[in-house]
């Protein structure tokens, strides 16, 4: 079973058991860090006695372990919230049960959401679900598996940078990234507080449509959240779209570039316009992420103290020794590194020079991308230059691994929604991706256009 319609026609019991089982047999891909078994069960035995109802009675799903829920701990692949028990639900994960959703575990992830392979993990890397020597992505790498697995027909995680769609592109999944505030991000571990978005893997775009529906909404205990604006739509007329040149260069894998002009050619068979567009600012965006986001998490990231919750190193000697000793043993080398440039960047002497100038740079970014849509409704191009790179490639060179975000993190830092839709494979048989980004609050015209494309 891999769609929510298949899961809706079987007992919550026998979807519940079916579920647990391919965690089981599927162990050694670690899409998982915990499973939520006995409440998973109880909420089972609720649905099949009609206690419970709703749009998504019955169907389990996973989420990625930085959102607070019950049943397990919630540990962001983290050492110093290794044991943490959450005490409140996110609200993303209260909206599901509501509809009768039952959570059956906590995914993988790079500590903190910190990394795009999920190699990151304290844990240990979750493998990809085509291919075991390769990486999954990240950071949501484990929700991302464990849809691809059909262990559930969804999983939800969170996009900062990049850390759904690069890893839907990887394994072939739909993978959502909503505008800036449309899901509350209350009772989710905070990475980067200005681009941080919540959002869902499934195997199609009708799925990722409810689930979003669901989660959608305005939510007093987030101020940054929308009023409710997503309502699932028909493809309706034909849209212009443009290719993003600076993102089909000599630089991006040959298979992705063949895959992503293999799509524009469904596209044009189903009536769109397709034209080229230049976005020279493209090349500054990665700049800007890496001096933004890291400056909001080493504020993020300053609350874990080993005083008030997580763990505190045995052997401290003073107030000093609890703070330099707990975040030396729990945080991982990524986090550290994060947490010394955004310190960097935000420091007396450098804030000028380095995070002013690129929250200037960003405005121009948004602008840009509201310029194009003045006469584009859609731009696309490839979600990763490359399909999934091999374990270990990459985990030596910092550098090397954030230019794998390099076309994900734009429309983050503009807020905008942009989608990874299964494009095809390369000739090695690796899922490659396109990536589908769209004005603010469009989110349901571009799932829209993904459903229609399906459609073959």
């Amino acid at each position: 079973m891999t769609t929510i319609a298949e899961y809706q026609a079987h007992s919550a019991r026998e979807n519940v058991e079916a579920a647990l089982q391919k965690v089981h047999e599927n162990e050694s891909f670690h899409a998982l860090i915990s499973t939520t078994e006995a409440r998973a069960r109880e909420r089972a035995e609720a649905v099949d006695r009609g206690e419970i109802t709703g749009k998504l009675a019955g169907v389990p799903f996973i989420a990625k372990d930085n959102f607070l829920a019950y049943g397990a701990p919630t540990t962001a692949a983290s050492r110093i919230l290794e044991k943490f028990e959450a005490p409140i639900q996110a609200t993303a994960i209260e909206k599901l049960e509501a509809e009768g959703a039952i959570c059956i575990g906590k995914a993988n992830l790079d500590a903190f959401a910190h990394g795009g392979s999920t190699e990151n993990s304290t844990f240990g890397p979750t493998l990809n679900a085509f291919d075991q020597t390769r990486v999954a992505g990240g950071s949501s790498g484990g929700s991302a598996v464990a849809t691809a697995l059909g262990i559930v027909p969804f999983a939800i995680g969170t996009d900062t940078g990049g850390s759904i769609r690069q890893p839907a592109s990887f394994n072939g999944l739909v993978g959502v990234k909503p505008t800036y505030g449309t899901v509350s991000r209350f009772g989710v571990v905070a990475m980067a507080s200005s681009t941080d978005t919540i959002g869902v893997f499934t195997t199609n775009a009708s799925d990722a449509e409810l689930v979003m529906s669901i989660m959608a909404g305005q939510d007093n205990k987030d101020m940054t959240t929308l009023p409710d604006f997503f309502v699932p739509v028909s493809a309706g007329d034909k849209k212009r779209v443009g290719i993003i040149k600076q993102f089909m260069t000599d630089d991006v894998d040959a298979g992705v570039r063949a895959v992503v002009q293999d799509y524009v050619q469904r596209l044009k068979a189903k009536g769109y316009i397709v034209d080229e567009v230049d976005m020279p600012i493209l090349r500054y965006a990665l700049a800007m992420y890496y001096i933004i986001v890291p400056a909001e998490i080493s504020s993020n990231l300053g609350r874990y103290d080993g005083i008030r919750y997580g763990k505190r190193a045995e052997g401290a000697q003073s107030l000093n020794d609890v703070y330099g000793k707990s975040r030396d043993e729990g945080f991982e080398p990524e986090n550290k590194r994060r947490i010394m440039i955004g310190s960097f960047v935000l420091s007396s002497g450098y804030f000028d020079a380095y995070y002013l100038q690129a929250q200037k740079a960003r405005t121009l970014l948004i602008q840009a991308f509201d310029e194009l849509f003045k006469n584009y409704d859609v731009l696309i191009g490839p979600t990763a230059p490359t399909p999934a790179f091999k374990l270990g490639e990459n985990s030596e060179d910092p550098v090397k691994m954030y230019l794998a975000d390099v076309m994900t993190v734009p429309a983050s830092l503009a807020g905008l929604p942009a989608i990874n839709v299964p494009g095809g494979t390369n000739p090695d048989g690796l899922p490659v991706g396109v990536q589908l980004i769209g004005p603010r609050r469009s989110d349901a015209q571009l799932l829209a256009m993904a459903r229609e494309v399906e459609q073959r």
